[in-house]
């Protein structure tokens, strides 16, 4: 969401009536297909000035899922490092939302050698204009597609699609002591005994713990907004809104959730305004 403070409470001290903000939200509130929102000001952010409010909209849920996947589940460095330059990392699902600023997260700001997985012509090309150095079908083996490009296995993995059906996958090509992130709860028990030979981290990521929870660094999700928003006004990072789908009624907001459903959207749908 992206929209302008109405009000604030008595305790409120990051933000005044009338700025301009973005967030994604809580599962312990309403959500934000509403007028208007309560929200607890340590989860939001202040909007980048450069963008619309559709444009800041689409940013959100995904950049702090993506954040905090790359910078504190997998423990990457937010900056370029020596250790950085030389890891690569393999993001499964590189077109989707998440992937769109994954991708970005982790070339342009930690500057890894980042592969995605994308299919489609139109995929391959918006992974890559996101900074994939490479992308990989995932129709096809992925161990032999990263020997062609000569990346024997890597360092880390970052799972934005069917953790169940990637697991080998995973194992296969990790590096030993590599360490893999998954933003998708699998549908069955599953073993993870196989990468214990290769001493492999496996972590979840789901970006509404902290406010489900209350967890002491909740505000880590208020400064990491911010922070993005700044890069964002420099032409760092760039939205990764690839439609918007107008006013948010019934009709557009069911389409939308049809072309989520499809599989094949890219980046990220908004709506926008209020019927």
């Amino acid at each position: 969401m992206a929209g302008i403070v109405e009000a604030v409470g008595n305790e409120v001290t990051l933000f005044k009536t009338g700025d301009e903000v973005y967030y994604a939200g809580s599962f312990i509130r309403a959500g934000n297909n509403s007028e208007y929102h309560v929200v607890d000001e340590r989860i939001v952010g202040k909007k980048p000035a450069s963008l619309s409010y559709a444009e800041a909209a689409a940013l959100p849920l995904t950049t702090i899922t993506a954040w905090e996947a790359l910078f504190e589940r997998l423990g990457l460095e937010p900056q370029i490092t020596v250790r950085n330059q030389s890891s690569t990392i393999l993001i499964i699902g590189g077109a989707g939302g998440v992937g769109s600023i994954a991708i970005q997260l982790a070339k342009k700001i930690a500057w890894l050698r980042v592969i995605a997985t994308a299919s489609r012509p139109e995929s391959i090309a918006w992974c890559k204009e996101m900074g994939a150095d490479h992308t990989i079908d995932y129709h096809q083996s992925f161990k032999s597609q990263l020997d062609a490009i000569g990346i024997s296995n890597v360092d880390y993995i970052l799972c934005l699609s069917d953790t169940d059906q990637h697991l080998q996958i995973m194992l296969d090509v990790i590096k030993p002591q590599g360490k893999i992130c998954s933003i998708v709860s699998t549908t069955q028990p599953f073993d993870l005994n196989p990468f214990f030979s290769k001493s492999v981290t496996f972590s979840w990521e789901m970006m509404f713990t902290k406010s489900m929870y209350e967890t002491e660094d909740m505000q880590s999700q208020h400064d990491l907004l911010n922070q993005v928003a700044i890069l964002i006004d420099q032409g760092i990072l760039k939205t990764t809104i690839t439609e918007n789908l107008g006013i948010l009624n019934i009709a557009n907001l069911a389409k939308a959730h049809r072309l989520l459903e499809s599989g094949t959207a890219i980046g990220k749908l908004v709506l926008s305004g209020m019927e």
